[in-house]
């Protein structure tokens, strides 16, 4: 079997030695049916395979049952664990349409110009957005960098109305390592960082959407660590949120953001998960967690 490097550094999740597809919808099988549920089976199996071992285990389920493994998985299991375990089962392009979806779906009509892009984007869209410069195609145009400086300045300052649809088209329309370069030549035009210029110029969600773009560009492990912060910080736990980007980022980049979450933190995310959760969705969370950094 051949691992994606680039995933696999960052991931707290990898691919199962020794796996049998077969067995594992064998062992789900009677979790699932035997009574009172067996959530901890259920846990160690979805938990500790990667997202390809997980859809081949939910085809050998099906041609073993003729039943969907999500279906019988959504009756069986309830709440935040559901939740972890559901989104564990789709594909990351389907757990993201989807969680998009959830977020869009009680909007009402005023919401911001961002949050309309980002519902008119196709999936080859998204992900071009997304994607990181490719082997040879990392030269860097800094004409192309200098004009997007400046027209992100000019549209804050040259116009009556702000141009906010340029600002949304330079940020998701160009490569992180563009962008970076870009923020820094920005303060030639500018006496502002341009997250400055986000706080002094927008509201409400276009100001927050805006500001998850630009961290997430400066740094995407700083920002879903200061997500997993909001996430678990003063009274209750948005688990939503938590569950998000656990199944997410585990198969990704989460051992990296894990040590951004310690630094900034003063506590390892294992030990903030164990704080602020319980039961199986806790020791969900923890197998995806992968390790302690106390």
């Amino acid at each position: 079997m051949v691992f994606n490097l680039q995933t696999q550094v960052g991931a707290t999740v990898r691919p199962y030695g020794n796996f049998d597809a077969a067995k594992d919808a064998d062992d789900l099988a009677t979790a699932i049916e035997v009574k009172g549920v067996d959530e901890l089976t259920i846990i160690n199996i979805l938990t500790k395979r990667s997202n390809d071992q997980r859809q081949d285990i939910a085809f050998a389920y099906e041609r073993k049952t003729k039943k969907k493994l999500d279906e019988k998985l959504k009756v069986a299991l309830k709440g935040d664990l559901a939740d972890v375990i559901l989104g564990l089962l789709k594909t990351p392009a389907k757990y993201d349409a989807y969680e998009l979806y959830q977020a869009m779906k009680g909007l009402g009509t005023t919401e911001s110009t961002l949050t309309e892009i980002l519902c008119s984007r196709t999936n080859e869209e998204l992900h071009r957005i997304t994607k990181t410069y490719k082997e040879g195609n990392n030269v860097i145009d800094y004409e192309q960098i200098d004009r997007d400086a400046k027209d992100l300045h000019d549209a804050m300052t040259t116009k009556k109305e702000k141009d906010f649809p340029r600002w949304i088209s330079i940020l998701t329309e160009r490569s992180t390592p563009h962008l970076e370069k870009v923020f820094t030549r920005y303060r030639t035009y500018s006496p502002m960082e341009i997250t400055e210029t986000i706080k002094k110029s927008a509201n409400g969600d276009l100001s927050d959407g805006l500001m998850d773009l630009v961290q997430c560009i400066q740094s995407k492990h700083k920002y879903f660590a200061d997500k997993l912060i909001e996430a678990m910080k003063g009274k209750g736990t948005k688990e939503k949120l938590l569950t998000r980007i656990m199944v997410s980022r585990c198969e990704v980049d989460l051992f990296q953001i894990r040590r951004e979450f310690k630094k900034k933190h003063g506590k390892s995310l294992h030990s903030a998960i164990a704080d602020e959760t319980k039961g199986d969705y806790q020791r969900a969370l923890l197998s995806l967690c992968g390790g302690d950094d106390a």
